[in-house]
């Protein structure tokens, strides 16, 4: 499991991302690049990385699910993805 400090920090850019993101759409279509570099480096979503929602893994993420290979390996097991099941030919 990833430190819970990270996975902290990834939430927080989340949430700068989501506050500034039409106020970039529009200075980026004004082409005013002056008034974008005042804003907080934090607002680019290109800052943003995929963690497992569960473990905070950041390797391996499963885009579909939202979790990594691991976590999606143990719960598919389990029954707990519904419409997954181990392949046999």
């Amino acid at each position: 499991m990833a430190k819970k400090s990270v996975i902290a920090r990834g939430l927080k850019r989340e949430r700068v991302v989501a506050k500034y993101a039409e106020l970039r759409k529009k200075l980026k279509e004004a082409g005013d690049y002056d008034a974008l570099d005042k804003l907080p480096r934090n607002a680019n979503p290109i800052r943003l990385h995929n963690r497992c929602l569960l473990t905070g893994r950041p390797k391996g993420y499963m885009r579909k699910f939202g979790i990594c290979r691991v976590k999606f390996r143990q719960m598919a097991l389990d029954g707990k993805i519904p419409g997954v099941t181990k392949a046999s030919w």
